[in-house]
């Protein structure tokens, strides 16, 4: 089983900026990939940013060039450092982790918020 723990939202203005960070415990696997989603109110949980263990990321369109993801194998940690923030931004931000191996599983943190003013 694996436990996440999110931490670092808050209320920023827009063009702020904050750092998310998650931390795992349990068994996360030798290979897994981390990601971070948000959900806005009225609308579904969307994919932000995922990286792979060996350190690939993807972004969503919405954000490239705005958020970086980054992890720590050792530590079984994934930050999100997310700036030029924008209103849009706004949503409840959940860390997620997909294990690949040895075994397949999906585990999500119990989310952050997010606030950006206008």
């Amino acid at each position: 089983q694996v436990q996440l723990v999110e931490s670092g939202g808050g209320l920023v203005q827009d063009g702020g900026s904050l750092t998310l960070s998650c931390a795992a415990s349990g068994s996360t696997g030798s290979k897994n990939n981390m990601a971070w989603y948000r959900q806005a109110p009225g609308s579904q949980r969307e994919l932000v940013a995922t990286i792979t263990m060996g350190g690939s990321p993807n972004y969503a369109d919405s954000v490239k060039g705005r958020f970086t993801i980054s992890r720590d194998n050792a530590k079984k940690t994934v930050t999100l450092q997310m700036s030029s923030l924008k209103p849009e931004d706004t949503g409840v931000y959940y860390c997620h982790v997909h294990t690949i191996w040895p075994g397949r599983g999906d585990y999500w943190g119990q989310g952050t918020q997010v606030t950006v003013s206008s």
